[in-house]
């Protein structure tokens, strides 16, 4: 398809910026304020991409410095998992979300006017309300794999409902030459323990 007809979706970056804590690995969050979209929800540090000369690490390491205040090093960027977005509105996004545990300075909200809060939460812990698409994120990162589809329905809350939560994981690829039977991608229940789309059930 060309022209006109063809889809395109906007492209965002979140940062899983991952500490030590006393209990176990604590994740860093902030609370969206004001009139922004899904105000007073939590949701990890993101933003979109600045147009086609940026690339996504770029993108995720500027928007990391202007709302934490957080030096990155390109080079300390992981990837964790993309997660193919549809609104409950029917707007679909596609998001990177990247890993980083080295970083240089203190959190701290730099964008009062759209962010209230940020603090350190438990990995397996996260607070409520959080943004269901983040959360979807941050469940399938917990899960190991490297895709999922998060696609909300009409009606759907834009906080993360454990009634409503249609995140579906992608099985890895086993890579070439070692044949497997097909997977499809499916749901995950957060409320078990968190596990490779690999291990049995």
């Amino acid at each position: 398809m060309s022209g006109a007809g063809r889809h395109t979706v906007p492209v965002d970056v979140h940062l899983i910026a991952v500490r030590d804590g006393e209990r176990g690995p604590e994740v860093l969050l902030s609370r969206r304020s004001g009139t922004v979209y899904a105000a007073g929800h939590w949701h990890f540090p993101s933003g979109h991409v600045d147009g086609p000369a940026e690339d996504v690490v770029t993108a995720l390491v500027r928007e990391t410095r202007e709302e934490t205040g957080l030096v990155v090093d390109p080079d300390d960027v992981r990837a964790a998992v993309t997660v193919h977005h549809r609104s409950p509105d029917g707007r679909a996004r596609v998001g990177f979300f990247f890993e980083v545990r080295r970083w240089s300075g203190t959190p701290e909200v730099m964008e009062p006017e759209v962010c209230d809060g940020m603090g350190w939460f438990p990995l397996d812990a996260p607070p409520e309300p959080m943004v269901a698409y983040c959360r979807a994120g941050l469940d399938a990162y917990r899960t190991g794999v490297g895709l999922a589809l998060h696609f909300q329905e009409p009606g759907d809350p834009i906080g993360h409902a454990p009634a409503a939560d249609r995140l579906r994981v992608v099985p890895r690829s086993t890579g070439p030459g070692t044949p497997e039977a097909p997977h499809p991608a499916r749901s995950v229940d957060m409320r078990e323990t968190p596990r490779s789309v690999h291990d049995p059930a």
